[in-house]
């Protein structure tokens, strides 16, 4: 069951430095919310807040709330490794574990996560998660062979394979399509449309066309200047947001006249 997340009055720090402010956004569940903005806006590192990945990097500190199903991820007593279980991610790059076999990179998580598994329940969940990210049919007999024999877009649906094994409830994703062709693209964005279904999915990217295409809900980022802290401009339905968003800046960035 996807999970929705309510966000409000997020500040994000890398040590003194405030690098994002006062986000407050709904991630509907079961749905694909695209965030889009210029370079250096914020945009990735209010991604990695939503499951906990901002505070591995030294000096790195998170203020407000962010809320899935009743629970403050920033709680007290939550656990940052369980909110990883439960909210997966995906990178730019395809990244694989090179010297593992395509099978052991989907097992990854599950195994970290897990006491030791029957090998019929690791084939169970090397299936699902592969047909879930549509590439049994081209894996499926070649599951021995090193996760790094495969295509770059083959490749990045084996990470989205070896996020989903782990069944969590949201999947983010920074900038997902930015290093593959326009058809590995496609398969990619096909994938997250069927995804979608069981998931709520974030997603980050740099190009217009896809946010219009894939998404449900738009939100734009921006920054007044080097050195200024990124904001949430506005969210919205992604077809108001790219036919009559409510700000300037934000025609003015999807209409190509600044960013």
């Amino acid at each position: 069951m996807s999970k929705r997340i309510d966000v409000s009055d997020l500040d994000v720090y890398y040590g003194d430095f405030l690098a994002v402010e006062g986000v407050t956004m709904t991630i509907e569940a079961r749905s694909i919310t695209a965030l889009i903005g210029p370079s250096g806006c914020g945009k990735s590192t209010f991604l990695r807040t939503l499951n906990r990945m901002h505070e591995v990097i030294p000096g790195a500190r998170v203020e407000g709330k962010a809320v899935m199903d009743g629970v403050d991820l920033y709680g007290k007593h939550v656990d940052p490794v369980e909110v990883r279980r439960q909210i997966g991610m995906v990178f730019q790059r395809p990244n694989p574990f090179p010297t593992m076999s395509i099978a052991d990179n989907v097992l990854a998580g599950v195994k970290l996560n897990n006491r030791r598994l029957p090998r019929s329940e690791q084939e169970e969940i090397v299936e699902r998660a592969l047909t879930g990210a549509n590439l049994w049919n081209e894996v499926k007999d070649r599951l021995n062979r090193p996760g790094s024999s495969l295509s770059g877009g083959q490749q990045q649906r084996l990470c989205i394979a070896r996020a989903i094994a782990v069944r969590p409830q949201v999947l983010l994703m920074d900038e997902p399509c930015s290093a593959l062709d326009p058809i590995s693209t496609l398969a990619i964005e096909d994938l997250m449309n069927e995804l979608k279904d069981d998931y709520t999915i974030v997603i980050v990217t740099h190009n217009m066309q896809q946010a219009a295409r894939v998404s449900d809900r738009t939100g734009f980022f921006n920054i007044a200047g080097t050195g200024k802290p990124g904001r949430l401009i506005e969210i919205d339905d992604t077809s108001v947001m790219f036919s009559s968003p409510s700000q300037k800046a934000t025609e003015d960035y999807i209409s190509g006249r600044f960013g």
